[in-house]
C-alpha cells in the first residue's frame, strides 16, 4: 500500500491588490488610496488573476489542498473553482490590510504547506517577507501596480506551469529571490526609487539540468566536487550524521575525511568521531545533543528513490524523530533524479505514522549553492 497526501498549498490573496493602477493613482498602498481607487470606480483584480492561474489546475483537483483565509482573501476563489480548502484565518475587517496578510501567513505556516502561493504586489511581498520562515517556499502570482520583486511568477498561467509542474513530479530547482518594493509617494512625483528589503526562497522556472557537459549529461567528478563544497560550507559547528551510499562515500572523499561505505559514522568540526555506529549507539549520541545541532547526511537509491530504509535501518524512527525532517539533508546528482523518470522519492522507516508526517516536498542538494525540490513518499 502506497501513502500518499495531496500537495498542500497555502494561498493569500490581497484583495486590493493593483487596485489603484487603472485609476493612475501608482499603487495601492494604504486606505486613503484604495478608497480614492474605489471612488474613482476602481474593481479589484487579484482574484480574477488567482482564478486565471487556478483554473490552470482544476485537473489537479484531487491532487490538492489548500490552506487559505475567510472571503476575498482565499476561500471564495478556491470554492468557485471547487478545490479543497481549509480556512485558517478571518479578517476582522472587510478592507484587509497588510496585518490581514502578515496573520494570514502565519496561521497557514503552522500548517507546513509545500508551497505558499500569495497574490498581490511588491508591498504584498514585503507583508509576506516580513513573517516568512526562511526555508519556506513560496510563489507570488502578479496582481499589483508594481511588480520589481524576483518573487513573482511572468504571469498567473506562468505560476500555474510552476505548481503543475512540482504536482506531476517534475523537478523544480529553488533559488533566494529578491523582495523589492519602491517608494510611491516618490513614484507618484515622477521618480522610480527601488529598494531591496531581503530575499525569499521561490521555485526556480529555468528548467534544470544546468550543469550539462558534451553529450548532455553531468560530469559526475565535478557534480561530486561541488556536492562536497556544499556540505562543508553548510556545516558550522553542527554534527552530521554521515549515512551510507557510493554518493556518500565520494563527497567524504572529497572532503578528505574516511567513511564506512555501508554503514552510519558521527562527524563532526572536521573530524569522523565515530564509524559504523548501531543504532543504540546513534541514538545515545543524537539525544545528548541540543535540538537542531545535528544534521543527517544521506542519498537517494539510483533508480529507486529509497532515502530511508534501504541499506540504512540504523537511522531507526525514534533516530529520525530526535534528528527532525528539517535537519534531513538529501544530496543527489541530477542525473540519478531524472532516473527516477518523476517518480516521488521514497521513506520506509518502519513507522508508518512518521513515514506520512515526512512525506511532502522536500529539497535536494545537486551541487555548490543549487538544490532541487521533489515529492518524497511513505510506501509499505
Amino acid at each position: 500500500m502506497q501513502y500518499s497526501r495531496r500537495f498542500s498549498i497555502g494561498l493569500v490573496i490581497n484583495p486590493f491588490a493593483g487596485i489603484g493602477g487603472a485609476v493612475a493613482l501608482k499603487g495601492s498602498d494604504g486606505e486613503q488610496t484604495r478608497e480614492k481607487a474605489l471612488a474613482l470606480g476602481a474593481s479589484p483584480k487579484a482574484n480574477q488573476r488567482v482564478t486565471t492561474a487556478l483554473q490552470q489546475l482544476q485537473h489537479l483537483t484531487d491532487e490538492l489542498q489548500f490552506v487559505t483565509a475567510a472571503g476575498a482573501m482565499g476561500a471564495d476563489v478556491l470554492a468557485s473553482l471547487g478545490f479543497a480548502h481549509e480556512v485558517v484565518y478571518q479578517p476582522q475587517a472587510q478592507q484587509t490590510e497588510a496585518t490581514d496578510t502578515q496573520a494570514a501567513i502565519k496561521a497557514i505556516q503552522q500548517h507546513n504547506p509545500d508551497l505558499i502561493v500569495f497574490a498581490g504586489g511588491d508591498g504584498t511581498a514585503r507583508d509576506v517577507y516580513t513573517v516568512i520562515h526562511s526555508e519556506q517556499l513560496v510563489l507570488g502570482i502578479p496582481a499589483g501596480v508594481k511588480i520589481h520583486s524576483g518573487v513573482y511568477s511572468i504571469s498567473p498561467k506562468a505560476a500555474a506551469r510552476v505548481i503543475e509542474n512540482m504536482v506531476s513530479g517534475g523537478l523544480s530547482s529553488v533559488r533566494y529571490a529578491d523582495v523589492m518594493d519602491i517608494d510611491e509617494h516618490l513614484f507618484r512625483q515622477g521618480t522610480v526609487k527601488a529598494k531591496r528589503f531581503g530575499e525569499m526562497l521561490v521555485p526556480d522556472e529555468l528548467q534544470y539540468i544546468q550543469a550539462v557537459k558534451m553529450g548532455g549529461k553531468e560530469s559526475d567528478e565535478l557534480v561530486l566536487a561541488d556536492l562536497a563544497a556544499e556540505i562543508e560550507e553548510r556545516l558550522d559547528d553542527e554534527y552530521l550524521i554521515v549515512g551510507s551510499g557510493s554518493t556518500i562515500n565520494a563527497i567524504m572523499e572529497e572532503m578528505g575525511l574516511s567513511n564506512t561505505l555501508l554503514g552510519v559514522d558521527w562527524v563532526h568540526d572536521g573530524d569522523v568521531l565515530a564509524q559504523d555506529l548501531t543504532e543504540a549507539e546513534l541514538y545515545q549520541r543524537v539525544t545528548q545533543i541540543p535540538p537542531g545541532q545535528v544534521k543527517l547526511l544521506v542519498t537517494v537509491i539510483g533508480g529507486q528513490g529509497h532515502v530511508i530504509g534501504r541499506g540504512n535501518q540504523q537511522l531507526s524512527p525514534r533516530v529520525l524523530e530526535a534528528v527532525g525532517r528539517e535537519n534531513l539533508w538529501i544530496v543527489a546528482t541530477k542525473n540519478k533524479l531524472n532516473g527516477l523518470e518523476g517518480r516521488p522519492l521514497r521513506i520506509d522507516s518502519g513507522d508508518e505514522a512518521l513515514d506520512h508526517a515526512w512525506s511532502g516536498m522536500i529539497s535536494v542538494i545537486t551541487g555548490y549553492h543549487d538544490e532541487v525540490v521533489v515529492r518524497i513518499e511513505a510506501v509499505d
